[in-house]
């Protein structure tokens, strides 16, 4: 017996899949702006950064292990690590490395973090088989592009479902980053679309959880493997993204064709990437912002009487712990952000330590912050008033925080953020020598040469 499942298709829809199977396949090699060309090497830098940041996580040493008992070729580099494995785990692990702490990119329009999963696969690819430099880039541009407008077309309805929107549109983007770099041509791109839009990946249930990181991870791995299907003549459907049973109508109810299409080749969505000064979720940004600037306003744990937020709700929906137990959960705690913030006058890596989260005066400042959800308010904003025992107030507005598109990190702060993070790993002349190569990406012969100085 055939179900009624009421569920109001639409019939009409573009051919979004071959439209972005021919741009992806026919773009032409850096067929975009200086400033654009620009934005994807900070995009790679900033990835690879976190990426080799996080290589000892107790994450990454658990996906290996899982790794290991495939005995993989050697095929590429985990990023910050000795090991080298086939380029399909190391799509997987060092995308769950580039996004495990947090600090990795983000493309505000959809709070997708497009480079753990284009990048992770892309490189793997890229150093099995020899690649370009230049071929890299361009395959990141391109597959940052398709995860993107996807997820445009598709955000916020497909993302309040409780799809998490990088593991969920990152295979699209790795898969077709993948066939660019391979030279798929515009019918078998499509083939490769097709076979990711079968493998989307992630739920928000798993935020503060190691399984958050393996979205990225899950995705690259899926898009490199999408791509290699078809280039073996693996087939899929040619509607997978826009059929009424395709993708995009099963996991929302917001499909805007136009999102998609509009100044294809023309508009790059990794123009719009930014990159967080701070290890923890977006959202929480601004309100670390804020008591960063009451610290430096002279406001101190000892003489604060109660920190008080007024937040858009997603704030209080996606990080609302108050009581945190590990550093994985405390980048879901606006209240450890602002303690952070208010104490060490930044919110990094370290400051999401298991040791730093549980540690008394953290804890003691964190429960004398008291958020407030107010629609009203500006996703990205928020107000902050301290309230002093001394019964002064001060009071800090952040309309757009620090790492936003308005004020952007500049290439000097990405070199320190990279320091921050690989030094302890690689040692500051190793690392010197990789930001130096990340810089240069584009111009390399053969993408072998970094990869070679991401290894300790």
């Amino acid at each position: 017996m055939a179900r009624n499942t009421h569920v109001a298709a639409d019939h009409n829809a573009p051919p979004v899949t071959r439209i972005l199977g021919r741009y992806v396949a026919t773009h032409p090699s850096r067929g975009w702006s200086d400033a654009v060309d620009h934005e994807a090497h900070r995009t790679f830098m900033n990835w690879l950064g976190c990426a080799v940041g996080a290589a000892q996580h107790e994450s990454a040493v658990a996906a290996l292990a899982a790794v290991a008992e495939l005995q993989p070729a050697a095929q590429a580099t985990v990023l910050g690590r000795a090991q080298q494995v086939d380029m399909a785990s190391a799509a997987l692990v060092n995308g769950i490395t580039s996004h495990t702490f947090d600090f990795d990119d983000t493309h505000l329009k959809t709070i997708i973090h497009p480079a753990g999963p284009v990048a992770s696969a892309v490189l793997a690819l890229a150093e099995h088989t020899g690649a370009s430099g230049r071929a890299v880039i361009d395959a990141l541009v391109l597959g940052i592009d398709v995860a993107c407008r996807v997820g445009n077309a598709m955000y916020p309805d497909h993302y309040d479902r409780g799809w998490h929107i990088t593991g969920s549109t990152g295979m699209l983007g790795a898969a077709a980053a993948c066939a660019r770099l391979m030279g798929l041509d515009e019918d078998k791109t499509v083939m490769a679309l097709g076979i990711a839009a079968s493998q989307p990946v992630g739920l928000r249930e798993q935020f503060g959880t190691m399984t958050k990181p393996f979205h990225p991870g899950g995705a690259a791995r899926a898009g490199l493997m999408s791509a290699l299907m078809a280039r073996h003549g693996y087939t899929a459907s040619a509607k997978a993204l826009e059929a009424p049973r395709g993708f995009m109508q099963v996991i929302s109810a917001k499909s805007d064709w136009n999102e998609i299409t509009d100044e294809l080749g023309t508009r790059f969505e990794i123009s719009f990437n930014t990159y967080k000064p701070f290890a923890c979720g977006i959202v929480i940004h601004p309100s670390i912002d804020a008591c960063v600037q009451l610290r430096e306003q002279g406001v101190t744990p000892e003489n604060v009487e109660r920190i008080e937020l007024i937040v858009h709700p997603l704030v209080l929906e996606l990080t609302g712990k108050k009581e945190p137990t590990d550093g994985l959960l405390a980048k879901f705690s606006v209240y450890h952000g602002c303690a952070a913030g208010l104490i060490f006058g930044r919110a990094a890596e370290e400051e999401f330590s298991d040791h730093i989260v549980t540690r008394d005066d953290v804890v003691a400042l964190r429960r004398k912050v008291v958020a407030t959800a107010d629609g009203g308010v500006d996703e990205a904003a928020a107000l902050v008033k301290a309230v002093l025992k001394d019964g002064r107030e001060i009071n800090v507005r952040v309309d757009h925080a620090i790492g936003s598109l308005q004020r952007p990190m500049t290439d000097a702060n990405l070199d320190a953020k990279f320091h921050a993070l690989a030094d302890p790993i690689l040692g500051e002349a190793r690392v010197r020598e990789l930001i130096g190569a990340c810089w240069r990406l584009g111009d390399a012969a053969d993408v072998r040469t970094l990869t070679a100085l991401a290894r300790p």
